[in-house]
């Protein structure tokens, strides 16, 4: 008995060894498999060649024209002049009175432009611009302009305007099969956003250029946040986009869109197409009433003067791994310096990791008070990152972070406040900024998660101003206006609290059964570091 035994218990190994020996051999054939279709993927698809590139730098201000009136008094000023554009009419209204006032040029760089009403609208400015030989240079990530290319060649076409395109994508079509032999460069966006006229205005933050950025259509809107800025901060902003302009990841638009059919002209012809659409009048009657675009048109804006300082990532970014004191968050931490009594964070991408708790635990720990705002699991536009959130949530509330999620649906009659204009069903947080010490505010692109922090390309402002520091604290105190969920923990079980009533819940709202199991699946797998 024993002998036959140990002999099936023998011959049991032997096969078990000959089964792992004929999996690793499978295995190694896939690897040598897709090492041969990538190879030859990318010999068919090279990277885009960036053909002749133009030199050319930011152009001094104008001497005259509607803007040199209005802020070249300033443009030697000690201190930066910043309107706060608190909603998205007011936000996109000041762009397009920017690039009707143009007189010299225009610099835009942007991660999202599409092809809706807003955007067409302001393709549109920027050609009429360039008609009346105004330079224009417009630098998109090309990630986020898809069914873009026909309007982005129709501007590339003009001899006053020249289009960059970020990291550009091989195939025009299904341009997301590019990831499967070239991922590691196409995994490096430009996230920046800004938007320079004459070299005497600009508009930074968080909104991107799109319909649901600036309140209009009937898709879920983004509470963001964008600031007008003029005086001593533009010749950084200028400098800043000259090296994006002419970074290596930065490629003419024309070698890489290829040649466009003969005919029509796709902005026209889209313009057409939207003239016939009701929101076409009524939004542009809001932007006639916009009380922050009409201050400008009558060259009179009201802008605090302050301190304000550009903080931006190198753009060598968009290659590779920089040094650390050539990132974002090296170059902001230097220039914030110490925190000594107060932390108010407002990002709907937030995804901590393990060195943010440990930072937000080491400010609570000497005394700081760290407060933070991110979307809910409702009101989430990118599920991945919630999951990410959600694997810290527990040890930041356990540390004594006061964490808030944004509810999706808010209040027709909520005031505008910092955060903008929130009174639409479906609203999804969006705006990228903090307050520190009641006097400082970063307003720009940054989220705090490894994406921006590692791979993206990223800017902002550091602005000293203790009046929109205490709106943003004010609006924490005022329990975010009960449109944000008060998360808690009740011995080891979070609950979320509504402020406005004292309704708790004991289970995350809008957690469906699928949304739960891809949750938790996701949270077990190792991408933080792509979110």
């Amino acid at each position: 008995m024993l002998p036959g035994r140990h002999r099936r218990a023998g011959g049991g190994g032997g096969r078990n060894i000959a089964i792992l020996i004929v999996a690793l051999k499978a295995l190694g054939a896939f690897v040598l498999l897709a090492a041969f279709l990538i190879v030859a993927a990318r010999a068919l698809f090279p990277v885009p060649t960036a053909g002749a590139r133009i030199r050319s730098g930011a152009l001094p201000p104008p001497g005259d024209g509607p803007l040199a009136a209005a802020f070249a008094r300033h443009a030697g000023a000690t201190q930066t002049g910043i309107a706060t554009l608190r909603n998205g009419a007011d936000a996109f209204a000041v762009r397009m009175v920017l690039a009707d006032a143009a007189t010299r040029s225009i610099d835009a760089r942007y991660y999202i432009w599409q092809g809706d009403l807003t955007g067409t609208l302001l393709i549109d400015a920027l050609r009429r611009a360039a008609d009346r030989d105004v330079r224009v240079r417009l630098l998109l990530d090309d990630n986020g302009i898809p069914g873009l290319d026909a309007m982005v060649a129709a501007l590339d076409r003009h001899p006053m305007i020249e289009v960059r395109l970020w990291n550009p994508f091989q195939l025009r079509h299904a341009k997301g099969l590019c990831y499967l032999f070239d991922f590691l460069r196409l995994n490096r966006r430009m996230h920046n956003k800004s938007f320079t006229v004459d070299g005497l205005a600009t508009v930074i933050g968080g909104r991107n250029v799109g319909d649901e950025y600036f309140a209009i259509g009937p898709m879920a809107l983004y509470i963001d946040l964008d600031v007008l800025a003029v005086g001593a901060v533009l010749p950084s902003v200028t400098a800043d986009f000259d090296l994006y302009w002419a970074a290596p990841a930065a490629f003419p638009a024309g070698p890489v869109l290829g040649p466009m059919p003969e005919g029509a002209d796709a902005v026209a012809t889209r313009l057409a197409a939207l003239r016939t659409e009701p929101e076409f009048d009524a939004y542009r009657r809001v932007l006639d009433t916009s009380p922050v675009a009409q201050a400008l048109v009558g060259g009179a804006p009201d802008l605090e003067w302050t301190d304000a300082v550009l903080v931006s990532d190198d753009p060598g970014k968009g290659g590779g791994p920089v040094p650390r004191k050539a990132l974002l968050t090296s170059r902001l931490a230097d220039a914030l310096g110490r925190v000594h009594t107060r932390f108010d964070g407002i990002s709907p991408y937030f995804v901590p990791g393990k060195a943010g708790v440990d930072a937000f635990a080491a400010m609570i720990h000497h005394g700081i008070a760290v407060r933070i705002l991110t979307n809910s699991l409702d009101a989430t536009s990118v599920l991945p990152v919630h999951a990410g959130y959600a694997r810290w949530r527990k040890r930041m509330l356990q540390s004594g972070v006061e964490l808030h999620e944004m509810r999706p649906i808010a209040a027709p009659d909520t005031p505008k406040r910092l955060l903008g204009s929130i009174g639409s069903s479906g609203a999804s947080l969006h705006a990228k900024t903090f307050a520190v010490d009641g006097r400082r505010v970063f307003v720009g692109s940054f989220n705090f998660d490894p994406r921006s922090a590692t791979l993206n390309t990223e800017m902002g402002l550091l602005i000293d101003s203790p009046r929109m520091a205490g709106v943003l604290a004010g609006s924490f105190e005022g329990d975010l206006l009960g449109q944000a969920w008060r998360v808690r923990l009740e011995g080891r079980k979070l609950v979320w609290i509504d402020p406005s009533d004292g309704t708790k819940l004991t289970h995350e709202p809008g957690a469906t059964l699928p949304r739960r199991v891809a949750l938790a699946v996701i949270g077990l797998l190792p991408v933080e570091w792509l979110l």
